[in-house]
């Protein structure tokens, strides 16, 4: 597949190929290449006008040389042959000068890759800037409909990837993205807040995204301020996706398990019955991606079933200490990260909305939070506040906008106390990747402190 920005999957394995070559002629007793070709642009657009359109086309180059336990790490964005041949070279003096590893250095060993359907759309690599500014405008119109100003983005991007070792993986592909989100503000403090992703640009609604942004900046008019406490609260998918991300990045990583900082434990209970959170990188339903970033197949991993722990993700190195194999979730190297789940997905429930909302006497529904960041990663402990769209509920109706809380939560707690999922999901993006969840209603959420906004 050729991107418009011209990255070809085979040339880059070709390019792998011929690194591979330099690489074992430095001396390298293993190696391993991966070769990323982005072509990304972005429309941007605030104070109701599109301002800005950029397009940008690059391609990085990351070789792995191995000398024994010994490992060397380095890139370029160059692929003429003096370049390449720097790279190894370069890679070679790092290795030889870098500590032996007491667990060796491990390479995945060649596995056959199913194909994925639904990873690559033509027309989000096709995209033009009038496409996007047509998406941006249908925005716009929506929240001048509304009386209010709309600021945000629209994206698309093709990722080319090649994978490349000496154990003899030789994996290759294409995968794309498009995500429009918007932020609009309106008069008296008002603010709202939509987003969509889809692998098919052409599958996002930015005239619902604008109306939904839109109308919570027109209801949020105005706020009334709660005092701190216990709610219950009802999430929106936006609220869950941070949860699904930030439980990702804290424990469901088996280097996290393997350092002692998870949570996640086999046959623990960490949530109720409702809950269930697996990755999937081959389910098109998200954003689909075929093998990983050491050329692995995307294995299907059960995190939580019915409320307990199952299973966590691996790569090649943590796989290899634990006497296990890769699920398909390394990242490039140097990784000290470890494994991530990057395709979440939580199970949806039975009830609509109004009966989410229904379901509380005296709560808030919270839109999203914003500046989260972990207090006690063991414990799953998180603090941040909420944005763009937070209500007081009562007998059972909204009745009014809050203004912002801050909170401390532990998100295992949280899932403890999930009282019922909405049918409906919806695919958002996170710092790991992308997730597709519903909204949930918790019996209790301990908010900490006000704010004047």
């Amino acid at each position: 597949m050729v991107s418009p920005g011209g990255t070809d999957a085979r040339a880059l394995l070709e390019v792998g190929d011929r690194l591979l070559a330099y690489a074992e002629a430095d001396g390298a007793t293993g190696a391993e290449v991966v070769a990323i070709g982005h072509d990304a642009a972005l429309t941007r657009f605030a104070n109701s006008e599109v301002h800005q359109n950029v397009a940008e086309s690059s391609v990085s180059v990351n070789l792995r040389f191995v000398l024994g336990g010994r490992q060397g790490v380095a890139s370029t964005d160059r692929l003429d042959d003096a370049a390449l041949r720097r790279l190894a070279r370069s890679a070679a003096a790092i290795a030889r000068v870098s500590a032996e590893r007491e667990d060796g250095v491990a390479l995945p060993d060649p596995a056959p890759i199913p194909a994925v359907a639904g990873a690559m759309a033509d027309a989000t690599a096709e995209a033009t800037p009038e496409l996007r500014a047509e998406g941006a405008r249908a925005v716009i119109a929506a929240a001048d409909a509304a009386g209010v100003t709309a600021f945000g983005s629209f994206r698309t991007e093709v990722e080319t990837l090649a994978v490349v070792n000496s154990r003899g993986v030789r994996a290759s592909g294409s995968r794309s993205d498009a995500h429009l989100l918007t932020v609009m503000m309106g008069p008296g403090g008002g603010s709202g807040y939509a987003e969509q992703a889809a692998v098919d640009v052409t599958a996002i609604d930015a005239s619902a995204i604008g109306r939904e942004a839109a109308e919570r900046a027109r209801l949020t008019r105005d706020p009334i301020e709660v005092p701190a406490g216990d709610y219950p609260v009802v999430l929106e998918s936006y609220a869950v996706g941070d949860i699904t991300d930030m439980l990702g990045y804290l424990g469901f990583s088996a280097l996290a398990v393997e350092e002692g900082r998870s949570f996640a434990e086999p046959g623990r209970r960490i949530g109720s019955d409702l809950v269930s959170i697996w990755d999937d990188g081959a389910d098109p339903a998200g954003l689909p991606l075929p093998f990983d970033y050491e050329g692995v197949p995307k294995e299907r991993v059960s995190l939580v079933d019915h409320g307990i722990c199952r299973d966590v993700v691996y790569d090649a190195q943590t796989a290899a200490r634990a006497g296990r194999h890769s699920t398909g979730h390394g990242l490039p190297a140097p990784n000290t990260w470890g494994p991530f789940p990057i395709n979440m997905f939580m199970a949806p429930g039975t009830a609509s909305r109004d009966e989410l909302v229904g379901g509380m006497e005296r709560g808030l529904v919270v839109t999203r939070f914003h500046y989260t960041n972990p207090v006690h990663p063991k414990l799953a402990i998180v603090t941040g506040m909420t944005r763009d769209g937070t209500f007081l509920v009562e007998g059972g109706r909204v009745v009014a906008p809050v203004r912002n809380l801050r909170y401390t939560q532990s998100y295992l707690d949280a899932l403890a106390g999930v009282e019922a999922v909405s049918t409906e999901r919806r695919l958002v993006r996170g710092m790991l990747g992308g997730a597709l969840v519903p909204a949930v209603r918790i019996a209790s959420w301990t908010f900490t402190g006000t704010t004047r906004h």
